[in-house]
């Protein structure tokens, strides 16, 4: 993939804490779709027992320059499936219009204890445009052949 040729967003960052810092914020790759977020608290580590959560500050502010688009803080997937520390809340979202700290609500979801130390990869920041609606309260909503089924209402295969 080119990325000279791939969507591109300005996004003004605002470094908070020695442990984030330009020089270690960024993406792994040319090509990753997220920016890595890092654990910025004061405590050299933190220790998560199982069912536990934190909240975690990444140690940036960020002003996003394009109207649409919105921050949403994902999981780092080897950090989910390998030792099952996962953003507690499922997905985070950065409103376009928020200027306060980052942070993530990391949960161990293994059964054993996991170390975070300072300045670690504990999630990822992607960039995607959002829609406002308008609301048009109605009496009945279109048909369609699911209707009203609920989950698993279509089958299983």
């Amino acid at each position: 993939m080119d990325t000279k040729t791939s969507p591109h967003l300005e996004v003004r960052v605002r470094f908070l804490s020695n442990a984030c810092t330009p020089e270690n914020f960024g993406y792994a790759t040319d090509v990753s779709a997220g920016l890595d977020l890092r654990a910025c608290m004061a405590e050299q580590e933190i220790v998560l027992d199982p069912g536990e959560r934190y909240l975690f500050p990444a140690g940036i502010a960020i002003e996003i320059t394009r109207p649409g688009i919105a921050g949403f803080v994902f999981s780092r997937s080897g950090l989910g499936a390998k030792h099952g520390l996962t953003v507690s809340q499922g997905v985070g979202v950065i409103d376009p219009d928020y200027r306060g700290e980052i942070k993530v609500s990391l949960l161990n979801t293994s059964q054993k204890q996991h170390r975070v130390l300072r300045g670690q990869r504990i999630a990822q920041l992607v960039f995607l445009p959002f829609f406002h609606t308008s609301i048009l309260p109605v009496s009945e909503l279109g048909r369609t052949a699911r209707g009203d089924g609920g989950f698993g209402h279509t089958g299983e295969m």
